[in-house]
Parts: C-alpha cells; sequence; structure tokens
C-alpha cells in the first residue's frame, strides 16, 4: 500500500498572508490525520516564508501518523532535525531562494556531504529520503550515501502526462526498479494530483509514499479537506480508516 503524506506548506502560507494564527496549522494538521492521512509533511525553508522552524517543534509532539520533514541540510536545518526527531527527513537540493522544489540531488557531485548529513540522521534513527531525479547512475550512487529511501521527482511525469500517459511513466518505472534493486525504498512526489496519481501508483512499482500539497490543497478548496484526502486515499486504493 502507498502511503498519502500531506503537505501543509500551502496552510502556512495562507496563515502568514494575514498574520495571526488562522488558519491553525496543528489543527489542520491533527484534521488531516483524522481525516486519513498516513503521514504530515512539512518543508521549512530559510525564509520561513510558510512553515516556519518554530511550527515544526509545535507540530511534532502531537503528530500521531509519520511525520517527514522536508529541505536543504543547512546548519540551522540540520539542528532543527535532530531536535525534533521525525520519522523522517526527506533532503533537498533547493538553494535558499527557490521558489519550489526543481531539480534533485547529484549524488555524485554531493556524495561526500550527503553521507555525511545521512550519516547523523541515521545514527539518531531517523529514516532519510533523498530527493532525485529518473537518472540510473544518480539513484545508485544514492544508496552509496547511506540513504534509506530516495524520492521521485516527478514534475516531468505531471507535465507530460496528459499527452503520453505511458511515455510519460516510463522512466519512473525503470528508476523505481533500479531503486528496489539498490535496497532503496521509494517515494514520489511534485505536482502528482487527482487526474495523474492512480495511473503512477498503478505503473510504478514498490512505491511506498507519495507527499502531495499543493494540489491537494488547491482541491480543498471546491471539495472540501475531509473529503479531498479521502478522493486521495481512494486514487491509491487506501481503505479510509475512522
Amino acid at each position: 500500500m502507498t502511503k498519502l503524506s500531506v503537505n501543509i506548506n500551502k496552510i502556512a502560507t495562507l496563515r502568514n498572508a494575514r498574520g495571526g494564527n488562522l488558519p491553525n496549522l496543528l489543527a489542520v494538521a491533527l484534521d488531516c490525520e483524522r481525516f486519513g492521512a498516513e503521514g504530515i509533511t512539512v518543508h521549512p525553508r530559510p525564509d520561513e516564508r510558510h512553515v516556519r522552524y518554530s511550527d515544526v517543534t509545535d507540530l511534532k509532539p502531537f503528530m500521531k501518523t509519520e511525520f517527514n520533514i522536508e529541505g536543504y541540510p543547512n546548519e540551522k536545518f540540520i539542528a532543527l532535525v535532530k531536535e525534533v526527531r521525525p520519522a523522517q527527513v526527506t533532503l533537498v537540493p533547493d538553494p535558499p531562494g527557490a521558489l519550489t522544489s526543481n531539480a534533485g540531488w547529484d549524488t555524485i557531485l554531493h556524495e561526500s556531504f550527503l553521507k555525511e548529513v545521512i550519516g547523523g540522521f541515521k545514527a539518531l534513527g531517523i529514516r532519510t529520503s533523498v530527493f532525485i531525479e529518473t537518472d540510473e547512475k544518480m539513484i545508485r550512487n544514492a544508496a552509496k550515501t547511506g540513504a534509506d529511501r530516495v524520492e521521485l521527482y516527478t514534475e516531468a511525469y505531471a507535465r507530460d502526462y496528459t499527452s503520453n500517459p505511458e511515455l510519460a511513466v516510463k522512466p519512473f518505472r525503470e528508476a523505481a526498479l533500479t531503486a528496489h534493486e539498490c535496497g532503496l525504498g521509494l517515494n514520489a512526489g511534485h505536482d502528482l494530483n487527482l487526474l495523474n496519481l492512480k495511473f503512477f501508483q498503478q505503473n510504478v512499482p514498490h512505491l511506498l509514499e507519495v507527499s502531495i500539497g499543493h494540489a491537494l490543497i488547491c482541491d480543498a478548496l471546491y471539495y472540501g479537506i475531509e473529503n479531498t484526502i479521502q478522493m486521495y486515499l481512494r486514487q491509491l486504493n487506501n481503505p479510509f480508516k475512522q
């Protein structure tokens, strides 16, 4: 079964636009869990324009499902993760001013750096995932860094899905097989939505988890957050458990 982790960054963006605490990030995270989400993802950025570092420490004691922290491993991020000790940390190679994640790691160029960072997290029992593209060499080298999982960057799949679904998913299927061969668990995320998620999940083997935020929150504006989460769970063929 592929788990659904809901990224709540856009909830924090809405809160920050007005100041104050509406919507309440913790309340939304707890409701997402109650409505069936099997994980909560946050991505604190250096400028804290959506999820703040303080949000992460505030959320952790209350999370009942898998808590996943994404981010670029600068010193502040590393210290935060070691303090909070989430179930999973997902390392992304974003520069400080990036609008959104837009590339995977070069695991060959950054092998030594990733080894050092991942070793520190694994010593604390934190599962580590590396955000990556479908390049076979990069996936194989991700295994050398000590990562437990890779998260496939799925923007290309989402972009090409409407014109040719089979062609769009092919490199991701092959990447999944490579990751499995290397002993790496498989996650995926970026631009997955109600239109393309089911086909992706059905055609990419060994998929353990998808992290979805922007599209899910946009859908919630029309369908409501409870209904939307359950719609996504149905795309993954996951039973909703009250």
